[in-house]
């Protein structure tokens, strides 16, 4: 009886080891099929890196040649904007502008009709005129020169066209802000005329 509970006892212990191993194998077999998992997708990972990576090499080395032709291209100043009329048109009204308003300044300060705080407004107001238009000239000159600005023609056409609208208008106005001086340099040298003639009127009468 004894010995038949014995070999009982040594055959149970030799069947929970065997289910151990068992376990344990099966755990094994799952480690290594997430293992698996593990390196497949640290295998895609690596790719998706590698591919990144050649197209910044492939960048370096010029690969994308039709890219870099492209923004080339906008940086770029065809014959076809430099000469655009416009741009004359720009530069002539520049000077213009600088000849009328020395001209007309000169006129009014030597007149001896305008007080010192009109001179001086006068000042203020060509003083301003002219910087923003040696603005426009500055903003023409980015427009215009390769390396500067990163346009396609139309739009360097399109920023013509309004530096030179912006030119037209500032000569439309200092020609009626200087018509408004000569009319009233006009209208103050007949007042004084008349002031001047009533006087030596009353100074011929006996």
């Amino acid at each position: 009886m004894m010995m038949v509970v014995t070999l009982l006892f040594f055959g149970m212990g030799t069947v929970r080891a065997q289910s151990t191993e068992v376990q344990q194998l099966l755990l094994n077999v799952e480690k290594l099929s997430q293992f698996k998992n593990i390196l497949k997708d640290m295998k895609a990972g690596y790719q998706i890196i590698s591919s990144g990576y050649n197209a910044v090499r492939d960048i370096s080395k010029g690969n994308f040649s039709l890219h870099e032709t492209f923004l080339d291209g906008l940086m770029a100043v065809s014959p076809e904007v430099r000469k655009y009329h416009k741009v004359v048109d720009i530069v002539k009204m520049q000077g213009t502008i600088l000849s009328e308003y020395r001209s007309a300044f000169s006129r009014f300060k030597s007149g001896g009709q305008f007080t010192v705080a009109e001179v001086n407004y006068m000042t203020s107001v060509y003083g301003q005129l002219n910087k923003q238009s040696l603005q426009n000239l500055d903003a023409l000159l980015m427009v215009i020169t390769a390396g500067e600005l990163m346009m396609s023609d139309d739009q360097r056409l399109a920023a013509i066209d309004r530096i030179c609208l912006d030119m037209q208008e500032k000569l439309s106005f200092l020609r009626h802000f200087n018509s408004q001086g000569i009319g009233i340099l006009r209208q103050r040298n007949l007042e004084q005329r008349d002031v001047s003639s009533m006087q030596e009127l009353f100074n011929s009468k006996p």
